[in-house]
C-alpha cells in the first residue's frame, strides 16, 4: 500500500482531529505520533531515519497517509520517496501554536517524563533540534512554527499542496483530495485538556516500557 497523503504540519495543529478525517474519508490507517507509543520498535527506526538510514517501508508499510511529528520534520524526504502522494500542511495561528506546544508536546513536563529515554532520546533528534532548546521559549516555537510552514510552501507545488485548518471543515479538504463531502461534522479531538491522559500513561508502567521502546508493552 503507497503512501497517498505526507502530512507536514507541525503537532498540535488538529493532526489527532486530521487523523480520524482522512481515515473517515477512506485515506487510512494513517501514522499518527501516537502509533510510536502503541509500536514502540518504530523508535529505533526514526532513530536510525535521524541518522541518514531512513526505513520508510518498514515505517510506513501499510500506511494510506501520516501526520504528525516526528514524520513532519521528514515531509521533504517522504516526497521524494513518494512521488504521487499529496502534501498537507495543517496550520493555525502561530501565537495559538506556540503557546499549545509549550503546554504539552514541548513543555517542561513532557521533557522530563521522557529524558533518558529511548524515546526522549528520538524526540531530541527528530523533533526538539529544531527549536535549538530542550524546552524552547514561546517566540522560538512562534519563529520556527511560520519558518517552517513558509519552507513547505516554497518547497512544494502547489498543485500538490493544501494549507489547511482544520477550523475550515470538510469542503478544501475533500475538494483537495477529490472525494465526497461527508453530511457528518468534522472530528473536533484532543484538546490541551485531554493530552494530560497521555502525561497519565506515560507515567505509569506500561508507559515507560513504551518511552523505552520495550516490546510487548
Amino acid at each position: 500500500m503507497a503512501l497517498k497523503i505526507i502530512g507536514a504540519g507541525y503537532g498540535r495543529t488538529g493532526t489527532s482531529s486530521l487523523k480520524i478525517a482522512l481515515e473517515q474519508l477512506g485515506f487510512g490507517p494513517c501514522y499518527h505520533m501516537a502509533e510510536i507509543l502503541m509500536k514502540p520498535r518504530h523508535i529505533r527506526k526514526w532513530l536510525d531515519a535521524s541518522n541518514g538510514n531512513p526505513d520508510w517501508d518498514g515505517i510506513l508499510g501499510g500506511y494510506q497517509s501520516v501526520l504528525d511529528f516526528p514524520a513532519s520534520t521528514y515531509w521533504r524526504e517522504l516526497a521524494d520517496y513518494f512521488p504521487d502522494a499529496k502534501v498537507l500542511l495543517s496550520v493555525r495561528d502561530a501565537e495559538s501554536w506556540a503557546h499549545s506546544a509549550s503546554n504539552t508536546i514541548l513543555s517542561q513536563r513532557m521533557h522530563d517524563l521522557t529524558k533518558g529515554t529511548l524515546f526522549g532520546e528520538m524526540i531530541d533528534k527528530t523533533t526538539r533540534v529544531h527549536f535549538g532548546q530542550e524546552v524552547p521559549d514561546l517566540e522560538t516555537l512562534k519563529y520556527a512554527f511560520e519558518k517552517h510552514n513558509k519552507d513547505v510552501q516554497a518547497g512544494v507545488r502547489s498543485s500538490r499542496l493544501l494549507t489547511f485548518d482544520v477550523k475550515e471543515g470538510w469542503n478544501p479538504l475533500c475538494k483537495f483530495l477529490d472525494v465526497p463531502v461527508p453530511e457528518t461534522g468534522f472530528p473536533r479531538v484532543n484538546s490541551s485538556e485531554e493530552f494530560d491522559e497521555a502525561f497519565s500513561f506515560l507515567g505509569t508502567t506500561k508507559g515507560r516500557r513504551a518511552l523505552e521502546g520495550a516490546y510487548p508493552l
